[in-house]
């Protein structure tokens, strides 16, 4: 996937009978069986005699988290995930729980549903939740994103239950209680574009209370204001920390368009599509691996060989840093070039960037 940049069975089976010097259409069937169910390889008769499985991708969630473990340094003990959900066209729905890092974002566990059918999801996500508990170790601090479309009473509590910290956005639709301080007041009066944080531990929703620490932001730029809850207490939450939900949806865009392609697939199985996942998230793992190594290694340009009066002096912002190229299109170039220069596979290892602590400069988080 990583040589022919696409997910699609032809594209990849192509390229890698060429490569091999084997049939295309064994290479091409070879492939399809990855993620056939069991029955479907078994019908053609190919595979007589032999007892065939479908591949269990749930068991695979928590060795995929591992596997982000095992190379991510231990004097930078926390992690980012977020909760999103993402559609392909009016075929699929996909939850997705993923790790955000360095602009980008690595699926740990997912479920494909079909698209424009009625369902709860919560079944879904306390699935998804459970196959992750207890692979990260306890002392870690592990901040869990999610947007307003999937704020739920339930969905907070299951997260503070495996010993993580909900940080969800809400809609301003419901009122607040300042403990102590008379009746419940409307959140949309918190939405002032003044440009100042509001943050106190609060008393949210009326109807179904939640006790928990309240965030607030809106200035003239953007017209959404962030509502955020979350159990950290007010002096530990940063609301800076909500501007990495945004990076899961650079996650979705490497999946289709800006990455392997997949808005081509003609699946329409959401179990086969699940399989397929499976194989576009270790790609994305490892290439954001080595695309992160290769940016955090990247020379810090150095104003003081200028002179104090040049035009880069002046226009020069010390709170921003532009990343021109994503840590997914660097994986990718880094892996191809040591290809074709004969050098040693990359396989790189994580360097994670320290949280953002200020919102001066953000333009995301609309």
């Amino acid at each position: 996937m990583v040589m022919a940049q696409a997910s699609g069975l032809t594209t990849v089976s192509t390229w890698l009978a060429c490569f091999l010097g084997h049939s295309p259409d064994t290479t091409r069937q070879q492939l399809r069986e990855w993620y056939e169910e069991a029955a479907a390889k078994k019908s053609r008769g190919a595979t007589k005699g032999v007892k065939r499985q479908a591949v269990d991708v749930g068991a695979c969630f928590a060795p995929l988290l591992a596997w982000v473990l095992e190379t991510w340094p231990a004097t930078e003990p926390r992690l980012a995930l977020a909760l999103d959900a993402t559609t392909l066209g009016q075929i699929f729905t996909i939850l997705a729980i993923s790790i955000v890092y360095r602009g980008c974002a690595i699926p740990i566990a997912w479920k494909v549903l079909p698209a424009c059918t009625k369902g709860a999801w919560q079944p879904h996500w306390l699935a998804l939740l459970a196959h992750l508990e207890k692979i990260i170790p306890p002392t870690w601090c592990v901040l869990v994103l999610t947007d307003r479309g999937l704020y739920a009473h339930w969905l907070y509590h299951a997260i503070i239950h495996l010993g993580w910290h909900p940080f969800m956005r809400i809609n301003a639709g419901g009122k607040y209680h300042r403990l102590g301080l008379g009746d419940f007041l409307p959140l949309a009066n918190l939405i002032q574009p003044t440009g100042q944080l509001w943050c106190e531990a609060v008393t949210c929703f009326k109807a179904h209370p939640l006790a928990c620490t309240l965030l607030a932001y809106h200035d003239a730029l953007h017209t959404d204001a962030w509502l955020i809850v979350t159990d950290l207490d007010p002096p530990q939450a940063n609301i800076a920390w909500y501007g990495m939900r945004a990076w899961c949806e650079a996650g979705f865009k490497d999946f289709k368009r800006g990455g392997w392609q997949w808005q081509h697939t003609r699946m329409t199985d959401p179990a086969r599509a699940e399989r397929l996942w499976l194989a576009l998230a270790v790609a994305t793992l490892w290439v954001v691996r080595v695309g992160g190594e290769a940016d955090a290694h990247l020379p810090v340009s150095s104003l003081d060989a200028l002179p104090p009066t040049h035009i880069a002096r002046r226009r020069h912002q010390p709170h921003t840093r532009l990343r021109l190229v994503s840590c997914f299109k660097r994986g990718v170039m880094v892996i191809l070039t040591a290809l074709v220069a004969s050098r040693t596979l990359p396989l790189g290892t994580f360097h994670p960037e320290p949280w953002p602590d200020t919102l001066t400069g953000q333009k995301t988080y609309t």
